[in-house]
C-alpha cells in the first residue's frame, strides 16, 4: 500500500486513520441532534455529488435514502450545537509554527441581493470585478475562525463558520469566536487577520483572549509612539508623537531591518519598530513591520505592507514576517465552500436553515482532512496536475466514493411513515412577509 505521494505505508497507520475517521463521523451524528440521520445523509450527497446544483437534486444521490422533501425538513427541524462540533474539531487540533497553533480569522458574504422574504439581510462587502462599482452586496456575513493545519498548502479547517446577525459586526462575531474556541486549544495559539480587524476596536475586544495576533494594517493608519518620559509637571503624556504610515519623515529609526530574496516578492526588504499603539488603545503596544518587495509582476498596493504582531513580545522578523501570508488559505477554503460544496447555492427562506446548512461546511471539510492520508489520488484525465504532494481538498473529495462504500454510514434507514396529506381544502394563503435591508451604523 502506498501514500498520496506514491511512498510505502504501513497497514497500521492505516488502520489507525480510517478509525479515526468513523470515530469522527460516529461521534458527530450523535450530536447533530433532531432530524441528525437526514441531516447527515445531506452531508454525504454533498461529498459524493461534485455536480449537484440545487438541494433537490442532493436528495437523487444514491447515499442520501429519504426524499427530496426530507432535504428541507432537515435544514428546518435540526438543532446544531456549534459548541459540541467544536470539541470534536479541536480534539484533531495539532501545533503549526514552533508549538503555536495557528488560527485565522476572517469573513465573507452570502448574498441573497432579491430574497425580499429573507429576514435580517444586511449591506455587505463584496469585492467586485466592474471598475467603479462599489464594492457591495446584499445578503447575510458569515464569520469563519478555521485552523490553518500546514506551513504550505490550501487547507484551511473551520473551527467556527458562524452567521454575523445585523445587531453585531464582524469584529464582535470574531472576538467572540476567540473567546469560545482558545480556551480549548493547547499552548499560547497565533491569529492572522485581515486589514479589517487592524484598528483599536478589534484590539480592544480581544485583549482578554490568550493568544497572540498578526493584523494587517492599512496603509493609511496613523499611530503614536511610547510617551517620552515624565518631566515632574502636569498630566503624564498618554501619547508620543505621531507614527504615519504614508510619511517616512516620521518613523525615526527603526528596531531591526532584514533584507531578504523571496521566490514570489522578489528582494524584500523588511524594517520593524516597537512600542506603537493606536490612539484609542494607548495600554496596549505593538510590533509594526514593513514589508517591501520589488517584483515586477506585484501590484503597487501589493508591494508594500504592513503588519503588526499583537500581545506578546514578538519574535525576530525573520522567523514570521512571511505567515501571515498563510491567511490567504482562507481565502482558498471560502472558493470551495461556495464553488464546490454549494454553499451559497441554496435559497434557503430563513436565517436558523441557512445558519444549519451554513454549519455542515466545516464537518464536510473536516471530514475530507482525515480522509486525506486514506485515500488514493484518482486525477481526472483532464486535469493538468496527475501527481500532488499534497492532496487538495477537491483531490481528496473525488477519491471518496469508495472510502464511503468501505466506512458505511451511521445514519438509520428511513421509516416509511404514509402519504402526506398536503394542504387542507379551504386554508386560506398569505404572502410570504417581506422584511427591510438593514443597514448597520
Amino acid at each position: 500500500m502506498v501514500d498520496n505521494r506514491g511512498m510505502p505505508t504501513t497497514i497500521a497507520s492505516t488502520t489507525e486513520n480510517l478509525n479515526k475517521l468513523i470515530a469522527f463521523r460516529q461521534a458527530v451524528y450523535t450530536d447533530l441532534g433532531p432530524a441528525r440521520d437526514a441531516l447527515f445523509e445531506l452531508a454525504d450527497a454533498v461529498l459524493l455529488m461534485p455536480h449537484a446544483q440545487s438541494l433537490a437534486e442532493l436528495s437523487e444521490s444514491l447515499i442520501f435514502r429519504r426524499r427530496w422533501p426530507s432535504v428541507y425538513e432537515a435544514l428546518q427541524d435540526s438543532r446544531l450545537c456549534t459548541g459540541a462540533l467544536l470539541r470534536h474539531y479541536v480534539g484533531h487540533v495539532q501545533p503549526t509554527w514552533h508549538g503555536r497553533v495557528v488560527l485565522m480569522g476572517d469573513h465573507t458574504a452570502w448574498s441573497r441581493v432579491y430574497a425580499r422574504t429573507l429576514r435580517d439581510r444586511t449591506v455587505e462587502h463584496q469585492p467586485n470585478t466592474i471598475p467603479g462599482a462599489r464594492p457591495i452586496t446584499v445578503g447575510q456575513g458569515y464569520s469563519t475562525l478555521a485552523w490553518v493545519p500546514e506551513v504550505h498548502g490550501s487547507w484551511a479547517l473551520p473551527l467556527l463558520h458562524e452567521r454575523i446577525p445585523s445587531t453585531s459586526t464582524p469584529i464582535q462575531r470574531l472576538a467572540q469566536q476567540l473567546e469560545q474556541a482558545i480556551p480549548q486549544l493547547a499552548g499560547r495559539s497565533l491569529v492572522l487577520c485581515d486589514a479589517e480587524y487592524g484598528n483599536a476596536v478589534f484590539v480592544k475586544q480581544t485583549t482578554h483572549v490568550a493568544c497572540d495576533k498578526i493584523v494587517r494594517l492599512r496603509s493609511n493608519l496613523c499611530l503614536r509612539t511610547a510617551p517620552p518620559p515624565y518631566g515632574g509637571r502636569g498630566r503624564p503624556a498618554v501619547h508620543g508623537r505621531k507614527f504615519k504610515f504614508r510619511d517616512a519623515r516620521t518613523w525615526g529609526t527603526p528596531t531591526e531591518t532584514l533584507q531578504v530574496s523571496d521566490p514570489e516578492l522578489g528582494q524584500v526588504t523588511i524594517r520593524r519598530w516597537d512600542n506603537l499603539h493606536f490612539q484609542k488603545a494607548a495600554p496596549h503596544p505593538l510590533t509594526v513591520i514593513r514589508i517591501e518587495g520589488d517584483a515586477p509582476h506585484l501590484r503597487r498596493d501589493r508591494r508594500v505592507i504592513w503588519l503588526a504582531w499583537l500581545d506578546a513580545d514578538a519574535p525576530p522578523i525573520g522567523q514570521w514576517w512571511r505567515l501571515y501570508f498563510r491567511r490567504f488559505a482562507g481565502d482558498h477554503w471560502y472558493r470551495f465552500a461556495k464553488q464546490s460544496l454549494l454553499w451559497t447555492r441554496p435559497r434557503l427562506k430563513t436565517p436558523e436553515q441557512a445558519e444549519r446548512w451554513s454549519a455542515l461546511m466545516p464537518l464536510l471539510t473536516w471530514q475530507l482532512w482525515l480522509a486525506r492520508p486514506i485515500v488514493f489520488d484518482k486525477p481526472r484525465p483532464w486535469q493538468k496536475c496527475q501527481t500532488l504532494d499534497r492532496m487538495t481538498p477537491g483531490r481528496v473529495r473525488q477519491s471518496l466514493p469508495a472510502l464511503f462504500a468501505q466506512i458505511g454510514t451511521p445514519a438509520c434507514a428511513p421509516k416509511l411513515r404514509g402519504k402526506s396529506p398536503g394542504w387542507l381544502t379551504g386554508r386560506p394563503r398569505a404572502k410570504a412577509p417581506r422584511f427591510p435591508i438593514v443597514r448597520k451604523c
